[in-house]
């Protein structure tokens, strides 16, 4: 039964990455940058659909990815402080692992923080809603998410307490982290893998929400969260891994999880309210639509070369129709005298002709 279990088992990595002369290339970082990669080609089809301006998604997530990469590492060292600084911040920890990325450690939580700082920051620049950029992008973070955990596995971390079931774990039991007492050979729930397929069913989900309700104004994004927290929360509770441990209502469980509850009910409140609040016009629905701030939509121009919403000079005959449309005064033309006109044109007519010098 045992052979049964292993043979079935997910095996151990036996590659986390190569080498380009010094510098190592890790899986993890790979599978970290092909998240990215994936996001910003979903977001971008999303945000052409939206109306937006082609590479315009791409200049507010650059803004986004510098700032959540530095929040999510924040975050999970606030969250697993004992490598950093030691139990209960005694001092025995090593600092310059803060530092070393490439070993895994990245928050989700501070990358969302952080990463809607930088995002809002380049909203303003550009002139455009940070409501239509969170909702576009939302989707795609999930499906980067669901790459990234995969490098979890090339770094054997984050997976749960032991388990009989087929497809367990195995971990090497030379890895450092494997389990103090455990016995070699002992499976472990994957738990990077029950969130990642999680996370793939969401983004299937949310895609087939928002073709038939159009989720605008942060509903999308919200949507996100909690589908998302909805699934970490139980994901969470089975990880065995190192965590921050906080006691609320007497009862004592990872920082992460009462992090999801907290963030769960707060999107479950905001999709209430937004759906109460839903445009009822098609004014309203057009204006939720668009992804540019108040003020700062692109003038158009028509056909001629004009930008629409200018006026422009066409001759007297059109400058009078256009001011009596308005219904401006227009001065009247001096009246013509007949008999001095004829008058002119028969002396006209009977004087010779000049000749020029």
């Amino acid at each position: 039964m045992y052979g049964a279990l292993i043979t079935g088992a997910i095996p151990a990595p036996v590659w986390d990455g190569f080498d380009i002369g010094p510098v190592t290339i890790h899986a993890y970082a790979l599978c970290i940058v092909a998240g990215m990669i994936a996001a910003l080609w979903l977001a971008s089809r999303r945000w052409k659909a939206r109306g937006g301006p082609e590479g315009s998604i791409i200049d507010i997530s650059i803004w986004a990815i510098v700032f959540g990469l530095v929040g999510a590492r924040l975050y999970h060292v606030v969250s697993s402080p004992d490598a950093y600084f030691g139990p209960n911040f005694d001092g025995t920890g090593d600092l310059t692992k803060i530092w070393r990325v490439w070993e895994g450690g990245l928050g989700i939580w501070g990358a969302v923080a952080l990463g809607a700082v930088g995002a809002w920051i380049a909203c303003r620049r550009y002139g455009f809603k940070i409501s239509a950029y969170a909702d576009v992008v939302a989707p795609g973070v999930l499906l980067a998410q669901a790459i990234g955990r995969l490098g979890n596995y090339f770094n054997q971390e984050l997976f749960g307490g032991p388990t009989t079931a087929p497809w367990g774990l195995q971990v090497s039991a030379d890895h450092p982290n494997f389990p103090a007492g455990a016995l070699e050979g002992t499976l472990f729930h994957p738990t990077f893998a029950y969130e990642m397929l999680w996370n793939l069913l969401g983004v299937a989900l949310l895609l087939l929400i928002d073709r038939r309700l159009h989720l605008r104004r942060g509903m999308m994004l919200w949507s996100y969260v909690a589908w998302y927290t909805a699934g970490r929360t139980w994901i969470e509770m089975l990880r065995i891994d190192e965590a921050e441990m906080i006691t609320l209502f007497g009862t004592t469980q990872r920082l992460n999880v009462w992090t999801s509850l907290l963030m769960l009910l707060i999107a479950i409140g905001f999709l209430i309210y937004l759906g109460l609040k839903r445009p009822k016009t098609a004014e309203a629905r057009a204006e939720a639509d668009s992804v540019w701030r108040a003020g700062r939509e692109p003038i158009e121009e028509s056909e001629s070369g004009t930008e629409t919403g200018t006026e422009t000079e066409t001759g007297t005959g059109s400058g009078t129709a256009s001011a009596t449309a308005a219904g401006e005064s227009v001065p009247a033309e001096p009246a013509v005298d007949a008999e001095k006109v004829n008058a002119a044109e028969t002396k006209k007519v009977a004087d010779p002709v000049e000749k020029s010098d």
